[in-house]
């Protein structure tokens, strides 16, 4: 009897491990990659317009932050708005899904500081 509980109990742990996993591979696949972090953690001070992105995510290419802003957009995470003025003006924001991520992305903010810390203060 005690050992088909402690199967039970695997076979639970093992299952929602497995969930738990397949959670973070879809999150993954959204946010994978060198820039999209920055750029929604740009965009969560506002909107700005795309050489504001440029400067703000050090070291981004115009060619791949076209990419990324396009990847963000498909995904609901970002929203372009394009004004009829002349020049034609571009602004970026997040979503109000995007919003969903501030929080994950502060928490990414803060664990770096504080490694920063860790590993360079000594």
């Amino acid at each position: 009897m005690t050992k088909k509980i402690a199967e039970t109990i695997d076979d639970h742990n093992h299952a929602q491990c497995s969930q738990y996993m397949v959670a973070v591979q879809d999150a993954m696949d959204i946010l994978s990659g060198k820039w999209k972090i920055m750029i929604i953690g740009s965009l969560s001070f506002g909107k700005k317009r795309f050489m504001e992105l440029i400067r703000d995510v050090n070291g981004i290419g115009a060619k791949m932050l076209s990419k990324e802003l396009k990847d963000l957009e498909d995904n609901d995470l970002v929203k372009r708005t394009v004004y009829d003025t002349k020049p034609v003006t571009v602004e970026y924001e997040l979503t109000e899904y995007g919003h969903t991520l501030k929080e994950v992305i502060g928490s990414i903010a803060q664990w770096g500081a504080e490694h920063r810390k860790r590993i360079f203060g000594k």
